[in-house]
């Protein structure tokens, strides 16, 4: 019995038992049997298939809601009255079958959602008291050591605390070439090992995990509605009573009620309500499975017009990334050891991100570690002055070395504006009142940061602004290595947000491309706001209209280019629905036009609808090629290398 009911509830049921009724009324009429029998088998089908019709229309209708099922539950009652008993059967099987195979479609581009969740672990193995237990995902506890073996499910976001190995992190970037991890490394939840053996401490679980938010996020875009689906919805609120209207006076003037029916079939907006909301849906799931999250139908809706592209320049365009390139010994007693060692000795207690670079530089050349200075004093805008070992050392620009009374003898100035041309940020050193020497640290551009200008311009985009906190000449540097139409440098985050405010009022949809946190002024301003490198990142992923989960560059042009598609999906999904209900009437019209072919008619038009909204799910082979590039950049060699103390 249980089996029976579960049969009965499932998407097929209905449609196969109307359907054995109506073949068993055209058997039974050919049969040596009084005709009402086959009537009655004709009927009950009707009831069958139409039973769940007009249920869900008299559920609308207490919501005061007019939709398509009402016109064909009116349809199908009014034609077993007036003893179209075919018609009736016809229509509610046709309706049946086509909102199953429309509910079947539909699941399947929710397709990239299913996988989301199908890569979620189910247990973890964690060390406790010196033992490996299994244990379920959800139950492992922040801190705890999990084990990740080859080919097991990383089961918790963490970070490596020994071993080596290599994980598929498709799920949750896109990218299909596995990513080397060893201590200190970040891994996700729902990646995969592709060899070798990690001990990850448990930052993230459970709902805590990246996969969690994105299955999360993803679950809400696809189910929001883009602008024209709400006024596509607005349309449905009045065209359905309307036809309403439309049937009850063509049958009051003719007098025929067939037409009137028939009118009501041919009438159902099906095609044009699916049209918006199986375009989205598939959209949305594409971007899913290239690493891409937006964040709903209306940013994707919206990501179709971009015009112009606002991108920061560090951790963006570049790696974000400096190391020291430069070391220009300027004292004639001293060394490059030495000056290093001096610039080393007082960036020690800074916490400017450029003096990692000089203190990384400072060990891996085999240095002595500085002592922490006993006294450090930023100057905003100039650079830094520190006492260590009893001496002063000012490192930072020419205006530090005016405020403290010291003569640039040696010339360092002019080296640091040849440094800065050539994109890199010079510091000069001085020791108590004398210059020893300039250096200097560069950040990396990305390998694909042109090719991703160059993809934009292609998708459409016609202007390219970089944005940057960095000195104008090494923004120039980078500007030219990339391609970009402007360059904005020296700005402050207010600066920037006022730079993608002109850019809407010149006109341009504005689309930001930043961190997420440190641009999140302009990100907001923008009218599209877009996360780069959001893996892990809570705040971007709730935060950013659109979410590039890895660091590939190239995943901005696809997303606008994936976004285009989807708005002329969109409209031709509307063309092909008014189309159909235009040759319809026309039919009724000219004569020879029943409820079931206009119902066949209709639901042919509804999965043609779906159809082509599922070619949305498919990789274009432009997308493709993109994907066969590296994901970490690598600079190339002759590239440029440049960065800024911003």
């Amino acid at each position: 019995m249980t089996k029976l009911h579960a049969w009965w509830n499932g998407r097929w049921a209905v449609p196969l038992v109307s359907g054995a009724l109506i073949l068993a009324s055209f058997v039974v009429g050919r049969a040596p049997v009084p005709r009402p029998m086959g009537d009655v088998l004709m009927v009950a089908a009707a009831v069958v298939a139409g039973t769940p019709i007009v249920t869900t229309a008299a559920r609308a209708l207490r919501a005061r809601v007019v939709g398509i099922d009402l016109l064909v539950a009116i349809a199908a009652i009014g034609a077993v009255v007036i003893g179209q008993y075919w018609e009736a059967a016809a229509v509610t099987f046709l309706f049946a079958i086509g909102h199953t195979l429309e509910s079947a479609t539909l699941n399947k581009t929710r397709s990239a959602l299913a996988e989301l969740v199908a890569v979620a672990p189910d247990v973890a193995v964690v060390m406790r008291d010196g033992a490996q237990v299994e244990v379920p995902a959800a139950s492992v506890a922040t801190g705890a050591t999990v084990l990740v073996k080859n080919g097991a499910k990383v089961p918790v976001d963490g970070e490596v605390l020994a071993g080596t190995g290599a994980l598929d992190e498709a799920s949750i970037t896109g990218e299909s070439i596995p990513v080397e991890k060893s201590t200190g490394d970040r891994v996700f939840a729902g990646t995969v090992s592709q060899g070798g053996f990690l001990q990850v401490r448990a930052t993230g679980v459970g709902a805590e995990t990246t996969l969690a938010q994105i299955i999360h996020r993803v679950e809400d875009a696809q189910d929001a509605k883009a602008r024209t689906a709400q006024f596509i919805d607005r349309f449905s609120a009045w065209y359905t009573p309307a036809i309403l209207l439309l049937a009850l006076v063509a049958g009051l003037v003719s007098g025929d009620v067939v037409l009137a029916l028939t009118l009501l079939v041919i009438g159902c907006p099906g095609a044009l309500v699916i049209s918006i909301p199986v375009s989205v849906v598939a959209g949305i799931g594409r971007a899913a499975k290239d690493g891409v999250l937006i964040k709903g139908g209306e940013f994707l809706e919206r990501s179709a017009t971009i015009t112009a592209v606002a991108v920061d320049k560090t951790g963006t365009l570049t790696t974000g990334r400096p190391h020291l390139t430069d070391v220009v010994v300027l004292a004639p007693a001293m060394d490059r050891a030495e000056v290093l060692s001096w610039a080393a000795a007082a960036e020690a207690g800074s916490e400017h991100p450029l003096a990692r670079p000089i203190l990384a530089a400072a060990i891996t050349e085999g240095l002595r570690p500085p002592p922490l200075p006993e006294d450090t004093e930023p100057v905003p805008g100039k650079g830094i002055t520190a006492t260590t070992a009893g001496r002063r050392v000012l490192i930072g620009n020419l205006a530090l070395l005016e405020q403290y009374d010291i003569a640039d003898t040696v010339g360092a100035a002019a080296i640091a504006d040849d440094l800065a041309a050539a994109g890199r940020t010079a510091m000069i050193v001085a020791v108590d009142d004398a210059v020893i020497g300039v250096v200097a640290v560069a950040d990396e551009v990305r390998d694909d940061a042109a090719e991703m200008v160059h993809r934009l311009h292609a998708s459409g985009v016609t202007t390219v602004v970089m944005l940057t906190g960095d000195s104008p000449l090494v923004a120039q540097v980078v500007g030219k290595a990339t391609g970009v139409d402007q360059v904005a440098a020296g700005l402050l985050p207010e600066d920037k947000l006022e730079a993608v405010a002109d850019l809407q009022r010149q006109g341009y949809v504005v689309a930001m491309v930043g961190d997420g946190v440190n641009d999140a002024p302009a990100l907001a301003t923008a009218d599209i706001g877009v996360a780069m490198g959001a893996a892990g990142s809570a705040v971007a992923v709730e935060t950013a209209d659109i979410a590039l989960m890895g660091d590939n560059l190239l995943r901005l042009p696809e997303a606008i280019g994936l976004a285009r598609r989807t708005v002329r999906t969109m409209r031709q999904n509307i063309s092909i629905a008014l189309l159909t209900v235009a040759l319809l009437l026309v039919g009724v019209l000219l004569g020879g036009m029943t409820m079931s072919i206009g119902m066949l008619v209709h639901e042919a038009s509804v999965l043609i609808v779906i159809a082509n909204a599922m070619r949305l799910m498919r990789r274009s082979r432009h997308l493709s090629t993109a994907a066969l590039l590296p994901s970490r950049p690598r600079r190339a060699a002759g590239a440029p290398t440049m960065a800024g103390r911003s």
